[in-house]
């Protein structure tokens, strides 16, 4: 599995909390985006957000648009999913992988929103 995400947890609606995801020990990634999907329950999965390597450029959905910011510290990662103001339709498992050719995907990390 090329990456690991990390960072999910349960928190409470208006909340914020950080993802991680880092290219897997021995793996180098060389990508010209990363994205963030994630998969709710009886959902399918969705790409919700990704930055261009080259650029920086950041695009979002409108669900989570002006709440969730993707960033990266280098080019080959690792990249970050700030989440602000989280909602409990925000309640998914998170994954990080190429935007609309996903290669293999990792374990994904929870993120559960309450009231």
């Amino acid at each position: 599995v090329p990456v690991v995400e990390s960072g999910g947890a349960l928190v409470q609606t208006g909340a914020s909390l950080t993802l991680s995801c880092a290219a897997s020990a021995g793996t180098r990634l060389t990508v010209r985006a990363m994205g963030w999907y994630r998969q709710a329950p009886g959902k399918q999965r969705e790409l919700v957000a990704w930055i261009a390597t080259n650029t920086g450029r950041t695009t979002y959905d409108d669900s989570v648009k002006g709440r969730f910011t993707i960033s990266r510290d280098h080019d080959n990662g690792p990249w970050y999913l700030k989440m602000d103001n989280v909602k409990i339709e925000d309640t998914a498992t998170y994954y990080c992988n190429i935007p609309f050719t996903p290669f293999q995907w990792g374990q994904g990390t929870q993120v559960t929103v309450v009231s």
